[in-house]
């Protein structure tokens, strides 16, 4: 009896041993991306950020605050230079305004102008306002895993679904299989042209979370320029009311 009941003992742990590399790998593109997301995003969040953009004759760096809570709510307030804080982004849902406190004017932002540069940025009012849904907007597609920068990961191909109203054509992006951050994504047209790199780096501990503070985008026909974004604090899962994100609110942000 005793041979069959090591087999037993050694079928059990292979079992334990093989079935969560299993589960892991039944995982839907869609739900790496997800879990992706969810861990970058929380289901709100409040953070400090500098963007510091670069090109070959002058660079700046801007300071901003950001408030985001789901998909729909997200308002960012410009901290620094001194010449544009005090400047916000509002978004609601499907509507956009940004108010320019120097000359007193509250501007709605058309959708046309989501995929323009924010503030003379790489980064477009897209992405700061998160106008778009990794998760909702797009179908998921696992290319299968490749290494980048010596961390193994998840290759995924995002499509935008028909009815979306997204400014790219397809986005392949790298999510690491142990943390599931993203590392690396490249944005094409709808051309399928490649149009930027975005990359993630320095990652750290904040609320309890490992993410990404370094982000990095270079565009695909400016080889020459790009845009840097550090993370400085990120709190996580923050309650904050609905009207926080208002227009009133806007005017009287410090």
């Amino acid at each position: 009896m005793r041979p069959l009941i090591t087999c037993s003992l050694a079928a059990l742990l292979c079992l334990i041993v093989v079935i969560p590399g299993i589960c892991q790998q039944t995982m839907t593109a869609r739900q790496i991306i997800d879990k992706a997301d969810k861990n970058m995003q929380g289901d709100s969040s409040i953070s400090t950020m500098t963007m510091t953009i670069k090109r070959p004759t002058w660079e700046r760096t801007i300071g901003f605050k950001s408030w985001a809570k789901g998909t729909g709510l997200a308002l960012a307030l410009v901290t620094e230079p001194a010449k544009e804080k005090g400047q916000t982004f509002l978004k609601r849902e499907n509507d956009m305004w940004n108010y320019i406190p120097s000359i007193g004017r509250l501007v709605k932002l058309p959708p046309s102008m989501m995929s323009q540069g924010w503030m003379g940025s790489d980064y477009t009012n897209d992405d700061v306002l998160n106008e778009s849904s990794l998760v909702l907007d797009y179908t998921h597609e696992l290319l299968g895993t490749e290494d980048f920068q010596g961390n193994k990961c998840y290759k995924i191909q995002l499509t935008p679904l028909e009815e979306s109203d997204i400014v790219w054509g397809k986005i392949i992006t790298w999510i690491s299989s142990a943390d599931y951050l993203f590392l690396k994504s490249e944005y094409y047209d709808e051309d399928q042209a490649l149009v930027r790199t975005e990359t993630g780096s320095e990652i750290k501990i904040m609320d309890g979370r490992k993410i990404p503070t370094r982000l990095e985008i270079i565009p695909a026909d400016e080889s020459n320029n790009r845009t840097i974004v550090m993370i400085k604090t990120m709190d996580f899962n923050v309650k904050i009311e609905d009207g926080f994100f208002s227009q009133q609110n806007m005017k009287s942000l410090k």
